[in-house]
């Protein structure tokens, strides 16, 4: 398997996880949930797309898509409008 495809692999299982896992925060910065939840939505689109690229072996691309979602959730967490913990590399 290529180190891209590696790769690609190990942030859609990461993704998919922080999805299952996290909590939008009731506590957070004063932000419309619905805009919160249509943010979470589109990183979950990013999530789609990088699995889509992957089964098409375009790997350098849905590496780049699942990344975006990654930098979206993590805005999220940052801001304290979403709970969740990345997996730690094994």
């Amino acid at each position: 398997m290529s180190a891209v495809k590696e790769l690609l692999s190990e942030y859609i299982q990461n993704t998919e996880r922080v999805f299952a896992e996290m909590k939008l925060s009731p506590d957070a910065v004063h932000v419309d949930r619905e805009k919160a939840r249509d943010i979470v939505d589109m990183a979950k689109r990013y999530l789609e797309d990088a699995k889509y690229y992957r089964d098409r072996k375009q790997f350098e691309t849905g590496l780049a898509s699942v990344a975006y979602g990654e930098g979206l959730l993590d805005a999220l967490r940052l801001l304290g409008i979403a709970e969740f913990q990345w997996p730690q590399k094994k």
